[in-house]
């Protein structure tokens, strides 16, 4: 019989862990591991436990969903070169992050040797580079505190999903976890006015880039004002927007895909829910945007490469379709064993 004094609470465990109580309650709820029960009842982990959730915890960082984990720790690995290649040019784009803000530092202690002091703005641009580099947290429901790494964060970062597959409680967590973000919710037209009484600016640059959006083609519509009330917002380091094609005809999209293109502020990312072809066609996608997509077996979201054949692009791209396309599975609902559903 095992020493009881070798074993470790979920508490204990998670700290030595590095992961959160609500994660391993997740890996033994899809049967990952099996966590000793005392005679109380009282889960612990003893070392064949814990070696198997550090096991789950490495396989994780490299990017792996559980169902992943599952597959290598039964033997079959034979799946992985997709994400192990999303893996690498995760790691080869926090290189290159890492290797320009490491050029930033170089240049400013060179200044400072000169005797030029750096302004705030400087300082603060070093800083906005390095919280880009990565970025993990929890996911909620309904992936139930799965952690979750999004790094290589681009200017552009759109979301899409299924109905029911969470992409809006995903836009939400993101809102909460990005440094400095602001969430720009449906109701955007009713926010316009304290928008406008804490930043007495804003309406100018409003005026200046609804008159840029109209040159292209775009209908000046109280939707497409209250939208850019929120885009034009001179606070936030981060704005997540949901439904950003909400009230604005095809026209209109198209105008905004195009500004928000010629426009992207590295140091301010923008992360954009949508149903839309018309703002996102992946075609149109460049290096400056990365596609989100949350699956509709709750797995947990995944970046697309906006590449015909690519692991996602058709279940994103089935997402983005026509209304009427659309409507063909309005009202289905995505199942998987043991996960709880969504309407």
């Amino acid at each position: 019989m095992r020493s009881s004094l070798r074993f470790l609470g979920p508490a204990q465990a998670a700290r030595r862990l590095g992961v959160s109580a609500k994660a391993l309650r997740l890996y033994e709820a899809r049967g990952l591991v099996m966590p000793v029960r005392n005679a109380a009842g009282w889960r612990s982990y003893g070392p064949d436990e814990m070696q198997r959730a550090a096991d789950i915890v490495a396989l994780r960082a490299l990017g792996l969903g559980l169902a992943q984990v599952a597959a290598v720790l039964n033997g079959e690995a034979e799946d992985l070169a997709p994400t192990m290649a999303a893996h690498q040019r995760t790691l080869e784009a926090r290189m290159r992050q890492l290797s320009g803000t490491l050029e930033k530092v170089r240049a400013m202690r060179a200044d400072l040797a000169r005797g030029h002091r750096p302004t705030l703005d400087e300082l603060k641009r070093i800083g906005d580079v390095d919280a880009a580099v990565g970025l993990e947290f929890e996911l909620p429901w309904p992936w139930g505190g799965e952690r979750f790494a999004l790094h290589d964060i681009r200017p552009l970062n759109w979301i899409v999903g299924p109905l029911g597959s969470g992409k809006t409680r995903l836009a939400l967590r993101l809102a909460e976890v990005l440094p400095g973000a602001r969430f720009i919710g449906l109701d955007r037209i009713g926010e316009r006015a304290s928008r406008l009484r804490s930043d007495p600016s804003l309406q100018q640059r409003i005026d200046r880039s609804l008159a840029s959006l109209v040159d292209a083609g775009a209908a000046a519509s109280e939707a497409l004002v209250a939208l850019l009330a929120g885009l034009e917002d001179g606070q936030a380091t981060a704005l997540v927007v949901d439904l950003v094609e909400q009230g604005l005809d095809a026209p209109s999209q198209q105008a905004l895909a195009i500004h928000l293109r010629r426009h992207p502020s590295v140091q301010r990312p923008l992360f954009l829910l949508t149903r839309s072809s018309t703002l996102l066609d992946p075609a149109q996608c460049g290096n400056d945007e990365s596609i989100l997509f949350c699956p509709a077996n709750h797995s947990p979201p995944m970046r697309v490469v906006p590449c015909a054949g690519t692991p996602g692009y058709e279940a994103m791209a089935s997402c983005l379709a026509a209304p009427s396309v659309r409507a063909r599975t309005e009202g289905v609902i995505a199942w998987r064993p043991g996960v709880a559903t969504m309407s």
